[in-house]
């Protein structure tokens, strides 16, 4: 795993955006969630008890809590009751990316680098959309990826574009596992580190 940081890439896009109500939802809540310091990772409306609005978030540096979903559905409630984009009765649901993450933007690609992708491209990509395989590079248009099962006469390594991108997830190995636990550990140890700092800081004044 890379060790670039997400909090580097505060205002970086997403590749990969809603279309639709989803969208909407997104665009009326977005700004919110960056004020707050956090980075919206996907929007989907669901069937799910009724109907769900399923918000994927995670602070800057990647961590996510029970405490701050809490405190996300709390500031994007009321905003989405004020600008009612949904016409019927919804339940929200915020949650964290999880360690399976879905990958919308340039900086998951480089900070997961080494690990295991399935994705599907909107456009056919060497005669495929639908891969799976390791990310061993990283660069401004897009990635490459080692596939752990090349059909015969396909080459191992395949250059995917950004721009080309549907869907991406990663799949959980014991080796993401291992990697996810250790960069959110000290994720929140260094956000620990720099509140007790700012703490300091505030008692010296």
């Amino acid at each position: 795993m890379s060790d670039t940081t997400t909090a580097e890439n505060t205002n970086e896009p997403r590749l990969i955006t809603e279309t639709g109500l989803d969208r909407r939802v997104a665009d009326i809540i977005e700004p919110v969630l960056v004020d707050m310091g956090f980075r919206l990772v996907r929007v989907r409306m669901s069937g799910q008890n009724g109907l769900t609005l399923q918000v994927m978030t995670e602070r800057n540096d990647g961590t996510m809590t029970v405490e701050d979903c809490e405190e996300v559905s709390k500031a994007i409630s009321p905003v989405l009751d004020v600008e009612d984009p949904i016409d019927k009765a919804y339940h929200l649901e915020v949650s964290s990316p999880g360690i399976d993450r879905p990958m919308v933007r340039r900086s998951d690609f480089i900070r997961w680098q080494g690990h295991l992708v399935k994705c599907e491209t909107s456009v056919m990509v060497e005669g495929r959309k639908r891969f799976r395989g390791k990310i061993v590079s990283v660069d401004e248009d897009g990635f490459r990826l080692e596939r752990d099962q090349p059909a015969y006469g396909e080459e191992a390594a395949v250059a995917i574009p950004f721009t080309a991108l549907s869907e991406a997830r990663l799949i959980l190995t014991d080796d993401l596992i291992r990697d996810a636990l250790t960069a959110d550990k000290k994720a929140k140890a260094a956000r620990a580190a720099n509140e007790n700092f700012e703490d300091e800081d505030t008692d010296n004044e």
